[in-house]
């Protein structure tokens, strides 16, 4: 697949460093030790033997001053601190690395935590979302085969501004990562008022919104999925939708509909899958399926590297 080849190979140029804080997992060390042959970023492998004393106490003093607002104690942080999820998330944030990858052995909740607490939500979005690369073999669609799907991981049921939030910081992604011209899609059962419900009402609130965010930005909504991404039939059902059936990017109204889509698509086209891409942080990190295989551990670091700045 070119844009799997595209992105390792952006990241060869980076020459980031990136932490797996689940060394125990063989598909972990598999892909940390193709990433490091191939050069495409330098690899930091951490468990629980790896953490170091000293910076334990370091980063459970800074994560401390970040928490306790919430009621912490400073022994509530060093005991969190000695969970490597936490660990790799302060050295993220300090900057003894450039961003983090988990989840091959940690719910997503868990991963999203340690990064929303330790690395900080960025305060022109205000929310941590996320979203997947899929790329689908031997596709006319979306760019090539590849498409942003978001959110697919963190917001159950978003808002029309968390779903605002969401479009715009998916198609930020799509730019920098995939360096194309983002066309977003609000996905629905409904297009452009086929349908009448609450549903739909929340998805024009957020275009608008996110119209406001990004006046640039193209996208449109509610569509249908055949309406977003096929040009002949959004040539009938909407001809004068500004994405004319060529999206990108897809919102979907919630995370059962985005979660549900990736994972079918991912099984039934044979797609690449890399994510949950957490979005919406100052520094980034990825989250992993428990199912994930070697080869999406390493999509996962490349994209991780290329976002660190």
């Amino acid at each position: 697949m070119e844009i799997i080849k595209l992105i390792r190979s952006k990241a060869q140029q980076r020459n980031k460093t990136i932490i797996l804080p689940e060394i125990e997992d063989i598909r972990v060390r598999q892909a940390a030790e193709f990433i490091e042959k191939e050069g495409i970023a330098k690899i930091l492998l951490l468990g629980d033997s790896q953490l170091d004393a000293e910076k334990i106490e370091s980063y459970a003093q800074s994560y401390y001053q970040l928490q306790k607002h919430k009621g912490i104690t400073p022994e509530d942080a060093k005991r969190t601190l000695q969970n490597p999820l936490y660990y790799a998330a302060m050295m993220t944030r300090v900057g003894e690395a450039d961003g983090f990858v988990a989840g091959a052995a940690h719910t997503t909740p868990d991963v999203a935590r340690a990064a929303i607490h330790c690395l900080g939500v960025d305060e022109k979005i205000n929310i941590a979302s996320s979203c997947f690369l899929i790329s689908v073999p031997d596709c006319v669609y979306g760019q090539e085969g590849a498409f942003i799907f978001a959110d697919c991981g963190i917001i159950p049921e978003p808002t029309s501004r968390q779903l605002a939030c969401i479009a715009v910081s998916s198609a930020g992604l799509a730019k920098e990562v995939l360096g194309i011209t983002p066309a977003v899609a609000f996905l629905s059962y409904s297009t452009k008022g086929s349908a009448k419900s609450r549903s739909q009402d929340k998805i024009r609130e957020a275009l608008g919104m996110a119209h406001e965010m990004d006046p640039a930005l193209l996208l449109d909504g509610e569509l249908q999925v055949d309406a977003a991404i096929v040009p002949e039939v959004a040539e009938i059902k909407y001809p004068d939708s500004p994405v004319k059936g060529r999206a990108n990017v897809l919102v979907f109204p919630n995370l059962d509909a985005g979660n549900i889509s990736y994972k079918l698509v991912q099984r039934l086209a044979k797609a690449r899958a890399a994510g949950p891409l957490i979005l919406g942080l100052n520094k980034p990190c990825s989250d992993l399926s428990r199912g994930c295989s070697v080869e999406e551990i390493i999509d996962c670091v490349a994209i991780t590297a290329i976002r660190a700045r």
